[in-house]
């Protein structure tokens, strides 16, 4: 992060410098220490330069100019989601930051940071990653301006865009370039979008022009051309006399290339010049990530046009290993909180036809599981045993989220689970009970949730544990109407369930339920919906928490224009 760090490890010169939203953390869970991490492992000096002051260009020049590039990224938050309540209202903490103090990181910040090296480096070459830059690589529906806005390569006037879990992408880059090829000589790697003067590839896709996806009739149609294609094909959209380029996917890690990574010398902690708290940093300090992907296809997720649907699981020796390590550092607790990835019993599960099969199924659970889905909890749970007999861990939890419907085809996990993994409570997303949101939101039925608790509280019975599940909820969701709210909040009542993990749905990009959001259809059969925005969504949230004080006049007015007077009583 400084140049005397580097004249400590003889580097004169940084081939690579990534500028990050975050504050620099050291950890495999944190995007921009995992890219450093791997570029320097392949013999890349780079640094970092962690939240500079976007408004002072000296801050972005610390380090000097790199040979190669500089890497930008907003962090591991898209930088509007992290400023902005979904009611856009202004957040007022940022968990990435030292204190927990918002302000750190200017709004979109992959252009703002582009913007700032171009002007202070003349001529160097950018390259965008994470995850704002990986949902924001093609023309997209923004909430919070409430258009579609153009791919942030061309906002931001980058070189190239890497997106999903970049490693590859990066080192494709990096190679190339230090072999004395420019961007444009290696516009043809996988997980990178560029721009460029002609079409080259024969079988590409020729999107419409940005300026005809912005009404929310070409952008429907637009939304589901991109989603079909391209996995497998080059997209082309022309766009002020070029066209924007984006390849398809890079091809996804085996175990033995996951395992490399995760092997690399994470110091696991912050920068050490950091005097105070790192929020995020003290939640999954002592977590591990177990695999990567999802093949859950939750409409509301953006899930699988970042990581993709293919499971790629480490090895259990590799998690035994990074365990040993965190029980020989002096800090650790003896308790490792969370074992898992974006769904954690998904570890070690895949498609009978190969990894390098694609399909044209959003989600191999929904509507109905898929026959080629080869889903045993075996593997997960003996890598969670193995973890349990590692000297110097006293206690191993599943804390990330755990597909329900999924668990059910197997009550050995669930029993495994209420006995050993989970301390006192289980958190889950139903998401809703009610029919036509669930299916809205590629969710499976109310009665799947109930049969997961059934069986989750008796083995906890059985095994003398008080422990509970806490259900997520999602509120706002396109689709769900305020009588949909009230039979989810009479159901929650009845069962004395006062939640406080209540959602209001926000439209990211890239999600099918943002494309429904912004076109008012329902993606599968193009038929009208109800789009619930504004105060409705601040009534069906109140609903929801009806035994919150405060809520009182909210659901008042949500049962008045339901006309659901009756109800009132029942309410209290």
């Amino acid at each position: 992060m400084t140049l005397a760090e580097c004249a400590r490890l003889g580097w004169e010169e940084l081939d690579v410098i990534i500028v990050t939203g975050d504050a620099y953390v050291d950890h495999p869970a944190f995007g921009a220490a995992v890219i450093g991490r791997v570029l320097v492992g392949a013999g890349y000096r780079t640094g970092i330069i962690a939240q500079p002051d976007w408004r002072d260009p000296s801050a972005f020049m610390v380090l000097g100019r790199p040979r190669l590039f500089f890497g930008v990224t907003a962090g591991n938050l898209d930088s509007m989601v992290c400023h902005y309540t979904a009611q856009r209202k202004l957040r007022h903490d940022d968990a990435f930051t030292p204190g927990g103090r918002a302000g750190k990181r200017p709004d979109r910040a992959c252009v703002i940071y582009a913007q700032m090296l171009r002007r202070c480096f003349k001529g160097v070459r950018i390259v965008l990653g994470g995850i704002e830059a990986s949902l924001r690589r093609l023309p997209h529906y923004d909430y919070w301006s409430d258009t579609v806005r153009n791919s942030v390569l061309l906002d931001a006037k980058a070189d190239a865009l890497v997106y999903g879990m970049g490693e590859r992408g990066v080192l494709e880059l990096a190679r190339g370039l230090a072999a004395g090829k420019e961007i444009e000589e290696l516009a043809d790697t996988r997980g990178v979008v560029t721009t460029t003067r002609e079409i080259r590839v024969r079988d590409a896709v020729l999107l419409p022009p940005f300026e005809k996806v912005r009404e929310a009739g070409a952008f429907f149609e637009y939304d589901h051309l991109v989603r079909s294609r391209y996995e497998e094909q080059v997209l082309y959209m022309p766009h002020g006399g070029r066209y924007l380029r984006h390849n398809p996917p890079a091809a996804p890690f085996t175990t033995e290339e996951l395992d490399a990574i995760y092997a690399l010398p994470f110091a696991r902690r912050p920068h050490p010049s950091y005097k105070e708290r790192i929020p995020a940093y003290e939640q999954i300090k002592d977590s591990m990530v177990s695999h990567r992907g999802c093949f859950g296809g939750c409409h509301f997720c953006a899930l699988a046009m970042h990581q993709g649907k293919t499971i790629q699981s480490r090895s259990e020796a590799s998690l035994v290993a990074e365990a040993e390590r965190m029980a020989a550092d002096e800090g650790f607790s003896g308790v490792i909180t969370d074992v898992g990835g974006p769904t954690a019993n998904m570890y070690g599960m895949r498609c009978r036809r190969g990894m390098s099969m694609r399909c044209g199924r959003r989600s191999c659970l929904f509507p109905e599981r898929c026959a080629y889905l080869v889903s045993d909890h075996t593997a997960h749970l003996r890598v969670l045993e193995a973890l349990k007999k590692v000297p110097g861990v006293r206690k191993v939890f599943v804390a990330s989220g755990v597909r329900h419907d999924l668990a059910l085809e197997d009550d050995w996990y669930i029993r495994e689970l209420a006995e050993k993994y989970v301390g006192g409570q289980l958190k889950l997303a139903p998401e809703h009970t009610q029919p036509v949101p669930l299916k809205l939101m590629g969710k499976p039925g109310i009665e799947v949730y109930e049969e997961f608790v059934e069986r989750f509280t008796e083995y906890s019975r059985r095994a003398g544990k008080k422990q509970r599940v806490v259900p997520y909820i999602l509120v706002g969701h396109p689709g769900t109407t305020l009588n949909d709210a009230i039979e989810l909040a009479r159901y929650l009542k009845r069962r004395n369930l006062k939640v406080d993990q209540v959602q209001e749905f926000t439209p990211t990009p890239m999600t099918v339920s943002t494309c429904m959001y912004f076109t008012g259809r329902d993606y599968e059969t193009g038929a009208r919906i109800h789009v619930p925005k504004g105060r409705e969504v601040r009534l069906q949230k109140a609903l929801v928490q009806w035994y919150k004080g405060e809520n009182r006049k909210y659901v008042i007015e949500a049962l008045r224009r339901a006309g659901r007077e009756e109800l009132m009583k029942e309410f209290g």
